[in-house]
């Protein structure tokens, strides 16, 4: 659509633009375009954060006046979602633009997967306390791990096998949850790579990476039946893992979020098992 906002060909098809600002984002030919130009200073604001999360900066404004906003939507990350949960936008190309989350909390700040290194974004996390650990969802997603680990010296935790050729201080073997202190639980997921996790905090916030997200599509959670790296029955049975655990937030790497009341999400957990079993 012509005007203020554009997306151009070098786009890589993320989708987080999309789900950063639904209504003017939308996906077309393989990638993502403006479908409606922002009409609110909420659609307009949220059009900018995603401007600044894109990985390949493949999103662009022409007004010199909308530009000169660019620097409120840069200090908006990392954006509060809920509860000491934060987006922090700056996705990077090395993990395909997935997202990645900063949790403020007493006892330790936590990075949830790895952003883009960006000046402004570590200057802010800085601010926030910095970073007492690092869990990474999967080998995908690992971007900058190492320079963010350098900056702030956080412990990185991956599962083992997951963790070829990455120097991360700890590295979980076997199937068990972890704690990694009380309200921080990794729970393996198997199944899209053999060494995939999620990470549930507080049972409120589900950090999926690219194992479990929300389909516009389908209407209910789902997996990547088409981007399963490993092995889908082994997604089917880490879904049912998930299934009795109560939590309210997906936040995925890949794909929307959700937030609904756990009632809900429970409910849809249980239709994406039934569906993940027939897929």
């Amino acid at each position: 659509m012509d005007g203020d906002f554009f997306v151009d060909e070098s786009c890589i098809d993320c989708g987080a633009c999309r789900w950063v600002a639904p209504d003017v984002f939308n996906a077309q030919g393989g990638m993502s375009a403006v479908y409606h130009q922002p009409s609110s200073k909420a659609q307009r604001a949220a059009a900018l954060r995603a401007v600044v999360a894109c990985p390949t900066a493949s999103i662009g404004v022409t007004e010199p006046s909308t530009r000169g906003m660019l620097k409120d939507a840069v200090a908006s990350y990392p954006f509060e979602l809920n509860g000491g949960v934060h987006h922090c936008g700056f996705h990077s190309e090395y993990s395909y633009g997935a997202a990645s989350y900063f949790i403020k909390r007493k006892g330790g700040n936590v990075l949830v997967d790895s952003p883009r290194y960006a000046a402004p974004l570590v200057n802010a996390i800085e601010r926030h306390g910095g970073i007492r650990w690092m869990f990474l969802t999967h080998r995908d997603d690992v971007a900058d791990h190492a320079k963010w680990a350098a900056r702030f010296g956080c412990e990185r935790i991956i599962m083992a096998s997951d963790a070829r050729g990455m120097e991360a201080e700890t590295k979980l073997k076997g199937n068990d949850e972890y704690e990694i202190t009380p309200g921080l639980t990794v729970i393996p997921t198997p199944g899209h790579t053999r060494g995939s996790a999620c990470l549930l905090y507080e049972d409120r916030f589900l950090f999926t990476g690219d194992h479990l997200a929300w389909s516009q599509r389908l209407g209910h959670l789902y997996a990547f039946r088409g981007a399963c790296w490993y092995d889908w029955d082994e997604v089917v049975e880490s879904l049912k893992r998930l299934a009795p655990k109560r939590f309210e937030w997906v936040l995925p790497g890949h794909g929307w979020p959700l937030h609904a009341d756990a009632a809900e999400v429970a409910r849809q957990m249980r239709q994406c098992v039934k569906w993940a079993e027939s897929a």
